[in-house]
């Protein structure tokens, strides 16, 4: 329960001991009350992230991956990414946020916030993708859709292999459906994932493997090929498959698309620092790179438009005019004005922040 949530609960509590206390409530209505009190705290601790059940016991998933390494793995890596992950959080905005929304938008957060949503998403998927005790292949339709970006499945396989044994250091290896609706292999390091709007090749992840030491090291030591080749061995195809179905209708997807906007989101790194600055009272940020905030709007009005509907385009050409100018005017009032103010200042940088949002939100509608 966030410290919000804890006082409501406190003032309604008192609210009704208050009520009680000058009218004549039945013990029933009370009873009712509290509980209803009750099942809204419960709600507010439901809302953290939790670690998911294995579908199989530890010793399952022998000989392929060791009991031991299952439970250090499960019970304590996966664990610590959730406990760090509900910590960062907690009496935040973060906490009403979705983990998707979180690592859509983790350029926006700590590297606390980055690394540990990355850590409980990456392996809540590669929990789900994992079955020793299945032998399933990929439907018909993952299938046709693997031979139209590989060949054959051999090729997918042996991409994947490559992809997870060429991570230098700790990462993951993916196959993913990317903005363009096709399968493709990638890879990140530590525990980002292709979801994430800092990685270079995005799209929706439906099989995940993880190279980290600790999913290995007690049963193959250094030889993570061995590794490899036996987490390829005991893939879950069906739910694969149901994945990448799921993924061609995802709109995370969507969204990823919108975000292949290269010049908009270098607008918004000089715009986050200044902007956000600003609303500390530190206006250093804005008075040091005002003439980078002009440049980066008129690169940005002059770049490639995503694709949009023809009325789309035209508000969107009006706001992208609309953010060069008031970035140039906020470049002469800095430059050349007589009495500048931080109120001003502010009032200007906020004219600019908005307009910044009637853009992206046009991306995405």
């Amino acid at each position: 329960m966030n410290i919000y949530a804890l006082k409501l609960n406190i003032l309604v509590f008192s609210v009704i001991v208050l009520n009680c206390t000058f009218t004549k409530i039945s013990e029933m209505r009370i009873l009712i009350t509290l509980g209803t009190i009750f099942l809204i705290g419960f709600s507010s601790f439901s809302q953290s992230f939790k670690l998911p059940e294995l579908p199989f016991a530890y010793t399952e998933y022998e000989p392929f991956i060791d009991a031991k390494t299952m439970e250090i793995h499960h019970s304590k890596h996966h664990q610590g990414y959730v406990n760090n992950l509900n910590k960062a959080v907690v009496g935040t905005k973060m906490e009403n946020r979705t983990l998707h929304q979180l690592l859509l938008n983790v350029s926006y957060y700590s590297d606390v916030v980055r690394n540990n949503s990355g850590g409980h998403y990456n392996h809540s998927l590669f929990w789900e993708i994992l079955s020793p005790k299945s032998s399933s292949q990929p439907n018909e339709e993952l299938f046709k859709a693997i031979e139209e970006s590989f060949g054959k499945m051999d090729s997918l396989k042996t991409k994947l292999h490559q992809a997870a044994m060429s991570r230098f250091g700790s990462g993951w290896a993916w196959l993913i459906v990317n903005a363009d609706g096709k399968l493709q292999v990638t890879s990140t390091g530590n525990q980002d994932n292709p979801l994430m709007d800092i990685v270079s090749e995005r799209g929706v992840p439906i099989l995940g493997i993880d190279v980290w030491e600790h999913a290995y090291y007690l049963k193959h030591q250094n030889k993570r090929n061995d590794y490899v080749y036996a987490i390829l061995n005991i893939l879950n195809w069906d739910v694969i498959s149901q994945k990448y179905k799921d993924a061609l209708v995802d709109p995370n997807l969507g969204i990823i698309r919108s975000d292949n906007w290269p010049e908009l989101k270098e607008f918004h790194k000089v715009m986050s620092a200044t902007f956000h600055a600003a609303e500390k009272a530190d206006y250093k940020p804005i008075q040091e790179r005002n003439n980078e905030l002009m440049v980066k709007a008129y690169i940005l009005k002059n770049s490639e438009i995503p694709v949009l509907s023809s009325t789309e385009t035209i508000a969107m050409n009006k706001s992208l005019s609309k953010l060069e100018k008031q970035t140039t005017e906020l470049h002469t009032y800095l430059t050349l004005g007589k009495k500048v103010t931080n109120e001003m200042i502010f009032k200007k940088l906020t004219t600019i922040h908005d307009t910044f949002h009637e853009i992206a939100g046009l991306c995405k509608e």
